[in-house]
C-alpha cells in the first residue's frame, strides 16, 4: 500500500488551487480546497486555510464516517452538504512515492504548534489529491516527541476488506516508524523548515469547489 504517483509535470504555479479528497473504508468523508505551495522533485508542499468552504459527508445522528462499517453504508455512498473547514491550518508535505503526509498544524495567528504525520493511500488525478486513510497517525509536539493515534481503532479495521489486511497494517506501521526516526533524527521535514510559514496576503480564501465527482474511492 505505498503511496502517490509522480506529479511532475503538473502546474507547478504557488497558489494554484487543488482539491484535496479525503476517503476513510472507500467512502467520501471531506473534499477541502488547498493551495499549492511549492513542487519539487520530493514532493509537494499545499496550504490549507480554517474556515475554507468545502464538502463533507452528511451522516446520520452526527456520526462519524470512520465509525460505521462499510457494509452498513449506502452502496453509492452518503451526500455531501456544504460546509467549512472547521479545524486549524495546515501546510501539507506530501512526498512522491510515501505513504503518508506530514503537517505543520497551526493555530491561531498562525502559531506553530507541532506536526501531524497522516498514514495514507494517495493518488493525483489533475487538480485532485485523493487520500485514502489509513486510520493510524502520529502527533509530533514542537519539541520532536512523538506518540502514535488511534491505534485501537487502526486494530479494529486489520483484516476487514474495505481496509487493510494484516501484512498491509504493519507496512502502514513500518512506514510510521520510519517517519518517526526522522523527528527523533530533527530532520526535514523536523528540522524547523517551515514552522514560520505565512501564506502571501494575496491568496484569498479559495472558494467552495463543484460538487466532488465521485463519493467512492
Amino acid at each position: 500500500m505505498r503511496g502517490a504517483g509522480m506529479i511532475s509535470g503538473m502546474n507547478d504555479e504557488p497558489g494554484r488551487i487543488l482539491h484535496w479528497n479525503f476517503f476513510i473504508g472507500g467512502h467520501l468523508s471531506a473534499s477541502v480546497p488547498v493551495r499549492l505551495v511549492e513542487r519539487t522533485d520530493r514532493g509537494q508542499l499545499v496550504w490549507m486555510e480554517t474556515r475554507t468552504p468545502m464538502w463533507r459527508t452528511k451522516l446520520p445522528g452526527g456520526a462519524h464516517l470512520r465509525d460505521i462499517a462499510p457494509g452498513d453504508r449506502p452502496a453509492d455512498g452518503y451526500p455531501v452538504v456544504a460546509d467549512r473547514w472547521p479545524m486549524g491550518s495546515a501546510l501539507f508535505y506530501q512526498p512522491d512515492d510515501a505513504a503518508h503526509s506530514v503537517l505543520w498544524l497551526f493555530g491561531r495567528r498562525k502559531k506553530f504548534r507541532g506536526w501531524y504525520v497522516n498514514l495514507e493511500h494517495r493518488v493525483h488525478r489533475g487538480d485532485d489529491i485523493d487520500i485514502a486513510d489509513h486510520e493510524l497517525d502520529i502527533n509530533v509536539a514542537p519539541d520532536r516527541s512523538w506518540r502514535w493515534k488511534d491505534e485501537e481503532s487502526f486494530a479494529e479495521k486489520t483484516g476487514d476488506p474495505a481496509y487493510w489486511s494484516a501484512d498491509e497494517a504493519s507496512a502502514i506501521r513500518e512506514e510510521g516508524h520510519a517517519v518517526a526516526r526522522l523527528a527523533e533524527a530533527g530532520t526535514f521535514p523536523f528540522d524547523g523548515t517551515w514552522c514560520d510559514f505565512r501564506p502571501p496576503r494575496s491568496w484569498k480564501t479559495p472558494p467552495r469547489p463543484p460538487v466532488p465527482r465521485h463519493p467512492l474511492l
